[in-house]
């Protein structure tokens, strides 16, 4: 399934919920994803934001109305999956939902089977919510962001996971298999109810048609491409035959070492992490859409010249730059809150010297 982006060289500008609280006084708590009349407020709240910091260069909504949004497309935060399988979900004002570690048992891991999850919280007190919103819209926007096998994995199995994939690789492979059966079922509901399944795992997804699933591999570095290749590469293989458009969140670095094992599932997409090589990357998938990550650790300091020397970088070591995306993932430095527009300036003027640019929302 070819991919369609809205423009040339989409730029997406994604912000840490740290720069909302400070920015826009929007709190990450308990109901700013379960309750529905917070869930609205604050999407409006942050489409008027980005007009207000961004709007010159095509970010936000001047006059936004409030809609039905089911989960925000403006921030990342999978606790969905390991909340179902029984992981404490911390809340905080300032920051992304943080799982706990719920550690498993042997027998637990053994003998463990996918929850449904339209009888298990979050989702079922979700769905409630989404149905009302439905009934008084007639329509929903948003989606949740479904994490990845590795990620959730680790919250209950902890350290032994990594030995046992070299050791017993049956157990984790099993386990692992059903925590991505229950991602494929939750996500392909949330996309039959609301249109889309990953803008929230990555903004960039909202330049794509059809919009793609991504699946976070935020993880796998941790593992040698070998180890992926035998246990997590015919699952995920498995998973892209059941959803499609199939995509792949790899914000860790040298991707190029895992690139030609994503082709094999195949994707369309993939995130390509900062600390990669996005030339070998592109020769290991010459069709796919390549989401070139600058670091967020660097852009905390970075004065606009430092960051868009980075992104020129980035663009200038590809050959050929179709079917690439520029992603920056800002926190609330200093700097940063002081100077928005000189950000946003530099970074657009930057996009259009390499090609025409759009935005659309932020």
């Amino acid at each position: 399934m070819k991919l369609r982006s809205d423009c040339f060289l989409p730029l997406s500008l994604v912000f840490n919920p740290n720069w909302w609280n400070k920015t826009a006084g929007i709190s990450f708590d308990k109901p700013f994803y379960f309750d529905a009349r917070t869930r609205e407020a604050n999407d409006k709240r942050m489409r008027r934001t980005l007009f207000e910091q961004f709007g010159a260069y095509g970010f936000g909504e001047e006059h936004p109305e409030e809609r039905p949004v089911i989960g925000s497309q403006f921030v990342a935060g999978g606790f969905i999956i390991p909340a179902m399988l029984g992981a404490e979900i911390r809340f905080s004002p300032a920051e992304a939902p943080q799982p706990l570690p719920r550690p498993f048992t042997r027998t637990e891991i053994e003998t463990f089977t996918r929850p449904d999850f339209r009888q298990t919280w979050p989702m079922n007190e979700l769905i409630r919510s989404w149905d009302e919103q439905e009934e008084a819209y007639g329509y929903l926007v948003g989606d949740l962001n479904t994490d990845g096998l590795l990620n959730a994995a680790y919250h209950f199995y902890g350290a032994d996971l990594f030995s046992d994939l070299l050791e017993e690789p049956e157990r984790p492979e099993r386990f692992m298999a059903e925590i991505s059966n229950l991602i494929v079922e939750t996500a392909a509901y949330i996309r039959s109810r609301s249109g889309s399944y990953s803008v929230s795992v990555n903004r960039a997804a909202a330049h794509l048609t059809p919009t793609p699933f991504i699946h976070a591999n935020c993880s796998v570095q941790m593992i040698s491409p070998r180890v992926y290749t035998r246990s997590l590469l015919p699952i995920e293989q498995r998973m892209a035959r059941q959803i499609q458009p199939f995509g792949i969140h790899h914000c860790g670095v040298q991707m190029e070492k895992y690139a030609k094992e994503y082709a094999k599932i195949p994707v369309d997409f993939c995130d390509v992490g900062w600390g990669s090589d996005p030339q070998k990357c592109r020769e290991a998938l010459p069709d796919a859409f390549l989401n070139l990550r600058l670091s967020p650790i660097r852009l905390l300091t970075a004065k606009p010249e430092e960051a868009a020397a980075d992104t020129e970088f980035l663009l200038s070591s590809l050959e050929r730059l179709e079917n690439v995306i520029i992603a920056m993932v800002f926190a609330a430095s200093t700097w940063i809150l002081e100077h928005p527009a000189k950000i946003s300036s530099r970074f657009v003027k930057l996009s259009i010297s390499f090609g025409k640019v759009q935005n659309k929302n932020g």
